[in-house]
């Protein structure tokens, strides 16, 4: 959430960087305007009643300890009088400030002055590429019909267990997925990574800190009865351990990895982009997530960016990394890199990962801040995250390009966890 200061003093600011988005600020901002003088001259017409009231107490009390009774029996009159006022006026004032704060909070964060401008991922820029992109044997098949071949993934299995985007894992391919849960998890510990197991479903307020609500409602399943939200990242309740939370500066950073399943109604995705693992309504993934000062954050950035990549390269995936443009960059983040790993049985490109700076806007929602040693004042934190990594595509991409005539090639730095070197 953006501050309510930089908002009412930056206009013209806000209105430019938004419109990197591709995000239209003019009507809300005129909301929001409109409403801000609004409620400012509530407040002072509260505050003098209030002011009032206090006074008239004061007298009343005077004028009965001097048995002026028909004086304080008109004030008496006047202070009920008042009371009604502050009372309608307090509703007012209440009522407004709910408006005024559903405005703000349907403001995007700013991006970043590296986030070049675009309508949508084909407009996001690659950085680099790393790895080699295998040549494949002629009966090569895509990862849903290796899947069938080897009998490690049911998809038709999960759909009628649940539904399509719900697949069981059996054998080697409920093997391989613990094998890349556990590697991803012992990297990030290695990294300096604190692992936690968050629970796997939030409350409102928590979907709101991180910036789910009100943006993204219809993308999560939702347990009406008790109001609560299975998660859509394990981003949600890891940064959410630091909501209403005051940090001490020598606290930071907080570097935090939580392996999770997700859950994603993923809303209008069919065709065959959407095949096989390539979207799933269920997947697991391991998040990173770091809490940092915002003099350190960007480093920061660049610090996850190379772990990300670096893991990527242990697995011998052929990756590009990209930066998102404005139309493609999240409602909460300020500047996003895409991790790309290449799929030679479908010859596309997959996304697996994205690593995001949110600047102060998630820490303002979920007031977290940190106090220096030498300061009484506190200030808001910046806050990181990046899938590191989700493993659908990540599995999808070994399979594929790993497999052979004689069965699926493992990876090496997978083999300590799968005991085996080859799928067949």
């Amino acid at each position: 959430m953006l501050s309510i200061k930089y908002i009412l003093e930056n206009e013209e600011e806000l209105i430019s960087k938004l419109a990197v988005k591709n995000f239209d600020a003019n009507e809300i901002l005129d909301k929001i305007k409109s409403i801000s003088s609004s409620k400012k001259d509530v407040k002072q017409n509260l505050e003098y009643c209030q002011a009032e009231m206090n006074l008239i107490s004061k007298e009343i009390g005077m004028l009965y300890k001097t048995k002026q009774i028909v004086e304080a029996n008109e004030a008496k009159k006047k202070s009920t009088e008042l009371k009604e006022e502050i009372k309608n006026l307090s509703k007012e004032f209440n009522n407004i400030d709910k408006e005024f704060n559903n405005l703000i909070v349907q403001l995007p964060n700013i991006p970043n002055d590296l986030v070049p401008k675009g309508k949508g991922e084909k407009d996001n820029i690659e950085i680099r590429k790393g790895g080699t992109i295998p040549k494949l044997h002629k009966k090569a098949l895509a990862h849903w019909d290796l899947a069938k071949k080897y009998d490690i993934i049911d998809f038709e299995l999960g759909n009628k267990i649940t539904g399509s985007g719900f697949p069981v894992y059996k054998g080697k391919g409920a093997k391989i997925q613990r094998s890349l849960i556990s590697f991803f998890l012992d990297q990030a510990i290695e990294n300096g990574y604190n692992e936690v197991i968050p629970p796997l479903m939030v409350n409102e307020a928590s979907a709101f800190g991180t910036g789910q609500l009100p943006d993204k409602e219809g993308q999560m399943y939702t347990m009406t009865t008790d109001n609560l939200f299975l998660i859509p990242t394990a981003e949600v309740p890891v940064t959410n351990i630091y909501r209403d939370t005051i940090l001490k500066a020598d606290d930071l950073p907080i570097k935090t990895t939580a392996y999770t399943p997700c859950f994603r109604r993923e809303a209008g995705s069919y065709g065959k982009d959407v095949r096989g693992l390539n979207r799933l309504h269920q997947f697991d993934k391991v998040e990173i997530v770091q809490i940092q000062k915002p003099e350190n954050s960007y480093d920061t950035l660049n610090e996850m960016l190379e772990y990300i990549e670096s893991l990527l390269i242990k697995l011998e995936l052929p990756y590009r990394i990209l930066t998102l443009c404005g139309g493609d960059l999240s409602f909460t983040s300020a500047l996003t890199y895409d991790f790309e790993v290449y799929s030679a049985a479908q010859k596309k490109w997959l996304e697996v990962s994205s690593v995001s700076n949110f600047e102060s806007f998630q820490a303002n929602r979920l007031k977290l801040r940190y106090r220096s040693k030498d300061s009484k004042k506190t200030q808001l934190t910046h806050t990181l995250n990046g899938s590191a990594l989700a493993l659908p595509r990540i599995l999808a991409a070994i399979l594929e390009n790993n497999q052979t005539e004689k069965g699926i090639k493992i990876p090496k730095v997978l083999q300590p966890y799968f005991i085996y070197d080859i799928i067949n």
